[in-house]
């Protein structure tokens, strides 16, 4: 008999999936106590340091926070442009 599984069923109060994670003492202390001091849960800081370590260390989000960064960085152009000029002026070809 085919077991079917319904989509409330699949679905849990947390919006996400649980897993079940081993981590030493003195970590789930830290981040316990980081939850209590930030309002928040333990599985929130989970979250966030995953999300994080991701970002950190995915290529393609490293390259996308970068230029993400640069967009948000408000540059004179005037001032680059004289600067790359008299760098290329003291510069040998």
């Amino acid at each position: 008999m085919e077991k079917r599984v319904l989509l409330a069923e699949l679905l849990s109060y947390t919006n996400g999936m649980k897993t079940a994670i081993s981590i030493p003492d003195e970590l789930f202390i830290q981040a316990d106590k980081l939850a209590s001091q930030a309002k928040t849960s333990r599985s929130d800081i989970y979250a966030r340091a995953i999300a994080e370590y991701l970002d950190r260390h995915m290529p393609e989000n490293v390259t996308e926070q970068m230029n993400r960064a640069l967009a948000e960085v408000e540059q004179d152009d005037s001032f680059v442009a004289r600067a790359g000029r008299k760098t290329l002026g003291r510069s040998q070809w």
